[in-house]
């Protein structure tokens, strides 16, 4: 009997623990690696969980998020705070929902200190009308509402100016089952530190939100909502648009906003996020046409304007994806997508990363395509809750960042389905025989191919089993030398003869090459293949906008 097939520390099934290792069953049935409690509260910040993943409901993601982050609350409070206004006020995560729901509980479930810490960080994270809401709602999962929390809320106003706290209260009317009306009237907010003519506006702004009567002079916006309320034709729409310069789109009268003058009126004035969701709007209704995109495309391919109004990778990518279908998500709305805008928009994805430095290493890039990574069997997992974005489509955009300035580099896609490759063939006869035969197919993507062609290459490639160990087996196998091995998975692999830090050790060995592993969690999951005692192996979040500059500097340390 070979007793070394049923116990090495070397050479693993995946379906078992590599032993002393201190892997546990992730939810395929395989074993990773748990990731630490703040390395999870990273993941839920970022990704959230909403829709789920293929194999854990998003109930049982949520839950063990929020699991993990009771016990960074409790092990230091402080540091939640500023892990979630670092993340949030630099716009690294695709939705400030996960950072609010955080903060909630930060207020609700601190010590002192945190809850002192939250309450001061409120205007940072909630930084509109629908995150105050939002965090209304989320926090009286956490406690009631005392003293300290109605203050806080409440200087969520007076700390703004009259001007600004006007604006909110019109853009941003209710959301769930708040209103401004109903904040103000459970904080009863007192105005400190403005001027004393200030003080009257303020106030008479605060009656008219709760509806009684004013007898100082409201706010231009708010004489602009009177007003709108009252429009009847294009022309008087219009009319108050000129007059109130900044009059939001959200407040128009949904009867008008089919009328394409309106939409040209409000074009040169839309923020960048209203700009972008309406872009297929703008398009059917004819006031976007291939004579006149010139200010849309200007817009999105400037990287400054980008940066500063806090646009996430994920909303150019979702409004590609849209854009380019011609039709929208729901509804029977369709258009002609205008090719110009939609370059503009591949080239915003790349622009709203920022500058990623090349490493000038020999990497490569592999996505694991396996049916983990896309819907399938009854699941809706996508990325941010993006609808169409799944895991796998999220993973080649990633790949896309830095195959896009390395000059070295190879970009594959891996699961254990039939081998179509010569890379894979070979890593098939090397380490599986009959059961598995692994797939690991390289992608030929030129650095000028447009996104869209990528996402639609990702969606026809077939589902598998999940084997991250093939992406070290195949370079081995075939000879290719590689110093940084980049996979983009959700860690749920299980299918392999050998685990993927093994296959890594390996590799080491067999070639003398010092290489280095680092995993891009797709999913909030609590998984890793990554070895946490090995320093050339690391973690990273896909789609935080921090980290192909992360991997960037990891490979070349």
């Amino acid at each position: 009997m070979d007793y070394g097939k049923h116990y090495s520390t070397r050479t693993t099934p995946q379906s078992q623990a590599i032993p002393g290792s201190g892997q546990v069953e992730n939810s395929a049935g395989g074993y990773s690696w748990q990731v630490d409690d703040w390395t999870s509260l990273d993941r839920f910040l970022i990704l959230g969980t909403e829709g789920g993943s293929y194999y854990a409901s998003e109930k049982d993601l949520t839950y063990k998020a929020g699991d993990a982050t009771r016990r960074c609350i409790e092990q230091d409070g402080i540091r939640v705070v500023k892990r979630v206004v670092e993340i949030s006020d630099a716009g690294r995560a695709p939705k400030n929902d996960p950072a609010i729901f955080v903060l909630a509980m930060c207020a609700g479930l601190g010590n002192d200190q945190t809850r002192k810490a939250a309450f001061k960080a409120i205007p940072a994270v909630c930084r509109i009308g629908t995150h105050l809401f939002t965090f209304m709602e989320y926090v009286e999962k956490f406690r009631g509402w005392g003293r300290g929390l109605r203050t806080a809320v409440g200087e969520w106003y007076t700390e703004k100016s009259v001007d600004d706290v006007a604006y909110q209260m019109v853009k941003y009317k209710q959301r769930g089952n708040w209103s401004h009306r109903d904040v103000l009237r459970l904080c009863h907010p007192v105005i400190h530190d403005v001027t004393h003519s200030d003080m009257p506006r303020m106030n008479s702004l605060f009656r008219w939100a709760v509806g009684k009567k004013t007898e100082v002079e409201l706010p231009q916006i708010v004489q602009a909502e009177q007003r709108m309320l009252e429009c009847n034709t294009t022309k008087d729409v219009i009319g108050v648009l000129n007059w109130c310069k900044q009059y939001p789109w959200e407040a128009i009268p949904t009867k008008h906003l089919k009328e394409p003058k309106i939409w040209e009126a409000l074009l040169p004035r839309l923020p960048y996020t209203a700009m972008i969701r309406n872009l297929g709007r703008m398009t059917a209704n004819g006031a976007l046409t291939v004579n006149n995109f010139s200010e849309v495309t200007d817009k999105l391919t400037n990287q400054d304007g980008l940066k500063k109004a806090r646009i996430h990778p994920i909303q150019v990518l979702a409004a590609m994806m849209t854009y380019q279908s011609g039709q929208g998500m729901r509804g029977s709305l369709s258009w002609s997508p205008i090719r110009q805008i939609v370059d503009a928009l591949d080239e915003a994805f790349y622009l709203s990363f920022g500058n990623v430095e090349p490493t000038g290493k020999r990497l490569m890039l592999a996505i694991d395509v396996s049916g983990s990574m896309d819907c399938g069997w009854g699941y809706d997992g996508t990325v941010a809750g993006v609808p169409g974005l799944t895991p796998r489509i999220g993973a080649a955009a990633m790949a896309l960042i830095t195959q896009r300035v390395e000059n070295h580099c190879h970009l594959v896609a891996f699961s254990d389905g039939n081998a179509k490759s010569p890379i894979g063939g070979l890593a098939g006869r090397a380490q599986y025989g009959s059961r598995y035969t692994p797939m690991l197919d390289p992608i030929t993507i030129s650095s000028r191919q447009r996104l869209d062609d990528v996402v639609k290459m990702m969606q026809a490639m077939p589902f598998g089993g999940t084997d991250c160990a093939l992406p070290m087996l195949a370079a081995e196998a075939a000879g290719i030398d590689i110093d940084t091995f980049v996979i983009y998975t959700d860690s749920e692999t299980w299918a392999g003869n050998i685990h993927p830090s093994q296959a890594l050790k390996q590799y080491r060995e067999k070639t003398g090459i010092p290489a280095k592993l680092v995993v891009v969690g797709m999913v909030a999951n609590e998984f890793s293949i990554a070895d946490p005692r090995d320093a050339a192996m690391m973690d990273v979040i896909g789609f935080d906008t921090a980290t192909p500059n992360i991997i960037s500097d990891f490979a070349k340390s």
